[in-house]
């Protein structure tokens, strides 16, 4: 669960972490109001829930509030990847002499959380990532309590005086608390600015909650919001359809998560790139399979499908009736493999015969089957 900008530094504030005076507009004359309380130059900062903002020009600098009432009237209900943008955080614009990256996320590859740190905030932390390795540091963090271990040695690293260092070390504590205390996937502060007055604010702020563990979070959960940034997924998902787009050009159907990924690598290693992750789960009905077709056909880079069921407690007559109703209510003429196998395969097989549908025995050689016809189409 991803939060916004706002309410990640209403979480930052109650902790005790510096964040600009500034307040949430829904509208042009809103942040007109702010803007003239806050007494100076200010930035609106379109609120939604994807990167690049500032690139998509949702984040404006300002120098008084007339001009926040003409810029925020532009802002408001633009479009940012695909989300429109609904209201603005106006902030009181910093001074600003240098830009830190502070972070804690879970490093899968080695199954460990780490703290990330970088004198070189503000920038796409990926992008430097490539471009610039070597000034990324990276810690593995077990609690709050390993901070100041870390700190110590991020300090020999950079050039901090001693006030400024505590303040950094105050901050990187908070922060590690609220990712643990939240079971947060990322808790992230870029850039956190040291200003002309020597101070240290989180000037952007970023919590994304594993929603594996919302139910011991019922304030944070409350919040949550359904935004799909996909609408070929949207769809899925509405229709309760475990589905997620991928870029290849193979449509992948499944039951069960472990099947489903098993196809996805065999469809890879026959040479084709899969096109979704699509799991009917089981016991799935004609209609549900009727749908997931119409969904993996919904994406235009599908050049071809492979249904891959195993039926334990789905019935493979089922998935056929679906398949069989999905292609009489459509022109579809993409080819198709099946693999069914399990729980009534024979009659499944009875009612496929004499259609263009190619029944394969084999996950291996359904994937190699696919692979060759999309090759050819």
């Amino acid at each position: 669960m991803k939060l916004y900008e706002y309410q990640a530094k209403n979480i930052f504030k109650d902790k005790g972490i510096p964040i600009p005076q500034g307040a949430l507009a829904w509208s042009s004359d809103e942040a007109s109001e702010i803007a003239a309380k806050l007494n100076g130059s200010v930035v609106l900062k379109a609120q939604v829930l994807v990167g690049g903002r500032g690139k998509a020009g949702g984040i404006c600098l300002v120098k008084d509030s007339d001009q926040a009432t003409q810029v925020s009237s532009k802002i408001l209900g633009m479009d940012i990847k695909g989300l429109p943008v609904k209201s603005l955080l106006v902030e009181e614009a910093a001074q600003i002499t240098r830009e830190f990256y502070l972070g804690l996320t879970v490093d899968r590859s080695r199954q460990k959380n780490i703290l990330i740190f970088t004198d070189e905030g503000g920038v796409e932390i990926e992008e430097l990532a490539l471009s610039k390795p070597s000034v990324i540091h990276k810690y593995e963090i077990q609690s709050s309590q390993d901070i100041d271990a870390i700190l110590k040695d991020i300090k020999g690293k950079l050039n901090l005086d001693g006030s400024i260092f505590n303040n950094l070390l105050d901050i990187s504590k908070k922060l590690s608390q609220i990712y643990f205390e939240l079971d947060c996937q990322l808790a992230e502060i870029n850039p956190l600015v040291l200003t002309r007055e020597d101070k240290l604010i989180a000037l952007d702020a970023k919590l994304i909650i594993d929603d594996n563990a919302l139910f011991r979070h019922e304030g944070i959960a409350s919040l949550s919001e359904v935004v799909e940034t996909d609408a070929i997924e949207a769809k899925a998902h509405k229709k309760g359809i475990a589905y997620v787009r991928l870029q290849g050009d193979v449509g992948v159907i499944g039951n069960g998560a472990g099947l489903v990924m098993a196809t996805m690598d065999e469809v890879a290693r026959a040479g084709c790139a899969p096109a979704n992750f699509l799991d009917i789960g089981g016991g799935a009905k004609a209609e549900l399979m009727k749908n997931s077709l119409e969904i993996v056909l919904m994406d235009p880079q599908v050049k071809g499908i492979f249904i891959n069921i195993f039926g334990g407690i789905t019935r493979c007559d089922e998935v056929a009736g679906g398949i069989i109703s999905a292609f009489a209510d459509k022109k579809i003429t993409l080819p198709i493999v099946i693999r069914l196998q399990g729980t009534r395969c024979r009659q499944a097989k009875e009612l496929l015969e004499g259609t263009d549908f190619n029944y394969i025995d084999s996950m291996e050689e359904g994937a190699r089957k696919i692979a060759s016809l999309v090759g050819e189409s």
